[in-house]
């Protein structure tokens, strides 16, 4: 059971790079963003969802943690759950920075198309477009890296499946080795009160035969030799 806790720690760690990838991709994002306010409300959206599923991984694993057995393995799940507490705080304070400069970007656009009209709105266009293809560059690049992880995890989750069949196998196998070694034992003490009743029954039969001989040689002496 041991060797399955270990693939779920290493599964929870993997889960929690991951969302925090994506929450670092979707940060990025939110720099680039140009407007309008509902684009950014929407990325905004998405990473409240990822940081929720990320905090939940970090709880998980903290749980774990404090499940091991050994206080030295207890320590280092904690040690790594306090790296990624931290880390999540890093993220927030960036998601937090990237909405205010997002938010002045945008106020600061609008101000400038107000006054010169067209031609910063060819600019912003462009420039938008430029944004929106090296966000989507980064993002996919980081999805990539995200699906990767997320094949690694469903191999883990196999491999934890096939040590828990693994272990209740061996525990069947254990449980018949022992159903097994009491009719063994059972069956030994039955051949040796088998054993100790043929030698007793064997001592009866030679103490009546000699008993026997015994007699019949007291009965041909008085027969043949009455004088004696």
């Amino acid at each position: 059971m041991a060797a399955a806790q270990d693939v779920h720690v290493r599964i929870c760690n993997q889960e929690i790079v991951k969302f925090d990838l994506e929450v670092k991709a979707l940060i990025q994002d939110i720099r680039d963003c140009s407007g309008p306010l509902s684009a950014l409300t929407e990325l905004n959206a998405k990473v409240k969802e990822k940081f929720q599923q990320l905090r939940h991984r970090i709880q998980e694993l903290e749980q774990l943690a404090k499940e091991q057995d050994r206080e030295s393995d207890k320590q280092v799940l904690l040690q790594e759950v306090e790296n990624h507490k931290k880390q999540m705080l890093s993220n927030q304070t960036s998601w937090r920075k990237a909405n205010l400069t997002c938010k002045i970007a945008i106020d600061n656009l609008e101000k400038a198309e107000l006054l010169q009209g067209g031609d910063l709105l060819r600019q912003r266009k462009t420039a938008k477009e430029n944004l929106a293809q090296t966000s989507s560059t980064i993002t996919e690049n980081l999805m990539g890296i995200s699906r990767v992880m997320s094949q690694q995890v469903q191999q883990s989750e196999e491999a934890m499946q096939t040590l828990v069949t693994s272990s209740r196998t061996i525990l069947d196998a254990n449980e018949e080795f022992k159903s097994m070694s009491g009719t063994i034992q059972l069956g030994r003490k039955l051949i040796t009160k088998y054993n100790r009743r043929e030698l007793t029954d064997k001592l009866l039969i030679f103490l009546a035969l000699a008993l026997f001989l015994a007699t019949v040689l007291y009965i041909v002496k008085k027969r043949l030799f009455p004088f004696l």
